[in-house]
């Protein structure tokens, strides 16, 4: 009794929690395309506690797996894979839209629920066998972090798992990515 009690309480202030998080994330209607609902990081990013409190649930999660780098994603997942380096003390490697890296790069186009695009990584940003963390903001179609993930392949490195501060349910990204051999996590989820 006990215990069922405790798990109660448990799920009751993960509730709680994820509903003062999501006060800071509202919704945007038709941007960038009509139909889209965005959700705009700028609040919560503007409240120094509840940015720490989304970092500190990231590295909670990020605490489950045995990891070497963290690579955050263009652009948003940038602010949040950082953060959480420096939390966690692991490297930080970044996946760039095409043509911003100096180096020797790998390219891999991916579709959005609102059009395509393409990311790239330096040949040299991991070393063979690296065991990586992907980290973006949103986890929508999953299109972003599967083309990623393909990216981390390529140079010879492994994508363990990803983490996203927010997951929109009904646009199926989890079982994209774990269809593909990728966890997913997220610290908040709409429906």
């Amino acid at each position: 009794a006990i215990a069922t009690q405790l798990i109660n309480s448990t799920t009751i202030l993960i509730y709680i929690m994820q509903m003062q998080l999501l006060d800071y994330l509202p919704t945007i209607a038709d941007f960038p395309k009509p139909g889209i609902q965005f959700r705009d990081i700028s609040p919560l990013l503007g409240e120094p506690a509840a940015f720490a409190e989304a970092i500190g649930h990231m590295a909670a999660i990020a605490q489950q797996f045995d990891y070497s780098h963290i690579i955050g994603v263009e652009s948003r997942g940038f602010v949040f894979a950082s953060a959480l380096a420096l939390h966690t003390q692991k490297s930080l490697v970044l996946v760039r839209k095409p043509n911003k890296l100096p180096l020797a790069s790998h390219q891999e186009s991916y579709g959005l629920e609102y059009g395509s695009d393409a990311l790239e990584i330096q040949s040299i940003s991991l070393p063979a066998g690296s065991r990586v963390l992907l980290i973006d903001d949103v986890l929508a179609t999953g299109g972003t972090l599967l083309a990623t993930s393909k990216l981390v392949k390529q140079v010879g490195a492994n994508a363990i798992a990803s983490i996203c501060l927010l997951e929109i349910e009904c646009l199926g990204g989890r079982a994209k990515l774990e269809s593909h051999g990728i966890a997913s996590h997220t610290v908040l989820k709409t429906p």
